[in-house]
């Protein structure tokens, strides 16, 4: 079942309506679950850093020994020839897709140039500027890149992000705080995370156990740019607990403030709302 409604799908070198098939049973990514994607946004007219994340699905794939087709400028193309069938004011979530269509001799390996790929586009609202959500701790943790393709988007990363997210919310929360191997904060189940201690901005260095996002990066220029200083540190569960002002940072909704972290209460608090500010601003000024 789809997530968004009004979905468009890019295959076989055209655009089609509605949510076609685009894989086989005996494909590779099938089976044995050699996929990846990645995610833009478009809302207000805008797809901030559309190219970004069509260069990094490439990244991806290449991780995951999948041969990519299309080169990253192309395909930002093809997404807004594909935007073109929606109104100016939707927000559609916009996410290519790679899969291995083959294995080698023993079924195993990814076969080299055997690459399925579609485009998907779904109308997905944005948060409203007052959201919030909650988190948990969970038992669950990011793997390292010598047990599992930490370093693209894989779909097969994200079993294990949905148990945290499942465990969450069966404890009454709406996402889950997740620790890399060593217990250090790594990012949630869904996003990447920034805490605000007097004045600046923390958020957890990319050690390698997680997609340090496109939209994270975005946030720590555009604050730096602004005269903030941004850390990327090793944080602790307590540095979390300590912090005045908690947000998520990721593609589907840009800034999620964080209004509760177990029993520990913050407000949707000032420095929160201008990363947003900035954010908007910066993607309305780089359209």
């Amino acid at each position: 079942m789809a997530t968004g409604t009004n979905i468009r799908t890019y295959y076989n070198g055209t655009w089609h309506r509605g949510d076609i098939p685009v894989m086989c049973a005996a494909d590779h990514g099938a089976w044995l679950g050699t996929t990846v994607f990645d995610g833009a946004r478009y809302f207000e007219g805008i797809a901030p850093d559309l190219q970004a994340h069509c260069e990094r699905i490439n990244r991806s794939a290449e991780a995951l020994m999948i041969t990519p087709t299309t080169d990253g400028a192309d395909m930002a193309e093809i997404v807004r020839e594909g935007l073109k069938t929606y109104p100016a004011d939707a927000a559609v979530y916009i996410r290519p897709m790679y899969w291995a269509l083959e294995g080698d001799s023993l079924g195993v390996a990814p076969k080299p140039g055997a690459t399925g790929f579609a485009i998907c586009l779904e109308e997905i609202p944005m948060a409203a500027p007052g959201s919030a959500t909650t988190m948990t701790t969970t038992r669950f943790r990011r793997p390292t890149l010598d047990c599992a393709v930490v370093n693209a988007k894989a779909g097969c990363l994200y079993p294990n992000n949905a148990r945290m997210l499942a465990e969450a919310r069966a404890k009454g929360f709406g996402n889950a705080l997740v620790a890399d191997a060593l217990g250090n904060v790594a990012e949630t189940a869904t996003a990447n995370v920034f805490i605000v201690k007097d004045g600046e901005f923390f958020t957890p260095i990319a050690n390698g156990t997680f997609l340090a996002g496109l939209t994270r990066k975005r946030h720590i220029s555009n604050l730096t740019a602004a005269g903030y200083k941004v850390h990327e540190a090793v944080l602790s569960f307590e540095d979390v607990r300590q912090a005045d002002e908690v947000f998520l940072s990721g593609n589907m909704m840009k800034v999620t403030p964080v209004k509760a972290f177990d029993d520990v209460q913050y407000q949707a608090g000032p420095l929160t709302a201008k990363v947003r500010e900035i954010y908007w601003d910066w993607a309305h000024s780089a359209a």
